[in-house]
């Protein structure tokens, strides 16, 4: 069966698809895949900048064709993360297999010699957990269509009420205590009630931490420090996840993010949420 407006299962990508679309481009697999790869590449550079013994050589002029490949990532392009998924059985690592095959694809197209990434390509991924991808990827996809939808149109929103309670502040109507007639109050002031309100619990949503989880299998680093123990691979992993990501690291983790502050978030969305309701 084709996927159409009528035969989604979710009405987010049914009857309501017109509604959520600019959400695709954050919180769709193809979405998700393009930010797990722009997570795994810009980890790469960052192994190269430090430089990894192994990684030194590696020309760092190269780096704008490396970002390419998530900044220019298309639809085919996740489909072909998908195809080799089916072999893999495994998500995460179908995208360090596509990572590679771009890289192959590079030297294909004469942009570098013959074999030029052969000594760095298993650097990829490098020491990494799947989650040390999934939960960078998926606060970085939350905290972009909130700066870049949400925020917005929750903007646009409060500015149209201050609007109304700016045009309607001599509109005189009876008020009600415990639902029985009572004093008198003015319409503007009223539709201002809502505009304070959702300012204030915007203002506490645009205060939530954006935190990641990047550590290892355990969250402990134990492969970055058996392979070289010479690092200090807490402040690596602290400045990549603050410089590259602009999320903020979490520092005691088990395999997973502690999701606690995701939590927060989401609870700021649902205050905002039943407020609009009212």
């Amino acid at each position: 069966m084709t996927l159409n407006l009528l035969t989604a299962i979710s009405p987010i990508d049914g009857r309501y698809r017109s509604k959520a679309e600019p959400l695709a481009e954050y919180f769709s697999e193809y979405a998700l895949i393009r930010y797990r790869i722009r997570v795994e590449i810009e980890y790469f550079i960052t192994l190269c900048e430090l430089p990894l013994p192994q990684l030194s050589s590696f020309d760092k002029s190269l780096f704008p064709m490396l970002r390419s490949i998530y900044e220019t990532f298309t639809v085919a392009g996740a489909q072909r993360v998908k195809d080799i998924e089916s072999i893999t059985n495994h998500d995460v690592k179908a995208v360090e297999y596509y990572i590679k095959e771009q890289l192959d694809a590079f030297s294909s197209a004469g942009k570098v010699p013959a074999g030029y990434f052969e000594p760095y390509k298993e650097f990829i991924h490098f020491g990494l957990t799947s989650q040390d991808i999934n939960n960078t990827s998926v606060p970085l996809s939350i905290k972009e269509a909130l700066e870049k939808v949400f925020y917005p149109q929750i903007e646009e929103l409060i500015s149209q009420l201050e609007s109304y309670a700016d045009e309607w502040k001599d509109v005189a109507m009876l008020a009600k205590t415990h639902g029985q007639p009572a004093s008198p109050t003015r319409l503007g002031k009223e539709v201002m009630v809502f505009a304070y309100r959702l300012r204030e619990q915007l203002n506490l949503l645009k205060s939530c931490r954006f935190t990641a989880k990047f550590g290892g299998a355990t969250g402990n680093y134990n492969a970055h420090h058996v392979a070289y123990p010479e690092y200090d691979w807490r402040e690596f992993g602290n400045r990549f996840v603050s410089e590259k990501l602009g999320l903020e690291r979490e520092q005691y983790t088990t395999q997973i993010s502690n999701y606690d502050h995701l939590g927060s978030i989401f609870d700021a969305i649902r205050r905002i949420n039943t407020i609009i309701i009212d």
